[in-house]
């Protein structure tokens, strides 16, 4: 996995440094963060609670065109669920490294309407039930598969914001119950493209 992340990066460095010798207007690299809504879709429990937490990180917007830039991205994004449960509440934080490199379209003055493929990479994985907290990072797989759907609106300061849902593919439950997880995440973010 460790491999496949380094893949990944120096992947997207090659990337960024061969579009700023060839696309006008150049690179523009930025910071976002903001709030994730995440979830888990079950194949047998029906009745999961959303969890809110942040993300962070940066981005490398690239144009191809006037309309049409890849926007690859490395981000920190703590996701999971919460549960209220009779005896006390029921937390599970699943931690990743996302990976996204997203298709954009721009539209008009500003807007900006995305998808692209997510890989993620678990870091971290703890359960809380009450007062008792576990490390539960064995029973989920090391690697996450989404899809990214989303829109945005870039403001001509360099400020921007947007919304997406990360709709997880892969099955990352990794024990012997044929229970099929999937993450399920809603975000609202904040960014900001450095200008040149």
């Amino acid at each position: 996995m460790k491999k496949l992340l380094l893949a990944t990066v120096v992947s997207l460095v090659y990337l960024i440094g061969k579009a700023q010798t060839h696309t006008q207007p150049p690179v523009e690299f930025g910071l976002k963060g903001g709030l994730n809504v995440s979830n888990l879709h079950s194949s047998t429990y029906n009745n999961l609670d959303a969890r809110v937490s942040a993300f962070g990180g940066g981005l490398a917007h690239i144009h191809l065109s006037r309309h049409i830039a890849i926007q690859p991205e490395i981000v920190y994004s703590s996701q999971g669920i919460k549960q209220d449960a009779g005896d006390g509440n029921y937390t599970l934080r699943l931690n990743y490294i996302n990976v996204p490199v997203l298709f954009q379209y721009m539209i008009g003055d500003g807007f900006r309407l995305e998808t692209g493929p997510q890989a993620g990479f678990l870091v971290g994985a703890k359960q809380k039930s009450g007062d008792i907290t576990r490390d539960v990072k064995a029973d989920y797989t090391a690697g996450d598969f989404s899809w990214v759907l989303g829109a945005g609106y870039l403001t001509h300061s360099g400020l921007g914001f947007d919304a997406r849902y990360n709709i997880g593919i892969n099955n990352i439950n990794n024990t012997s119950d044929p229970n099929k997880l999937q993450n399920r995440v809603f975000q609202l973010g904040l960014f900001y493209q450095f200008r040149r």
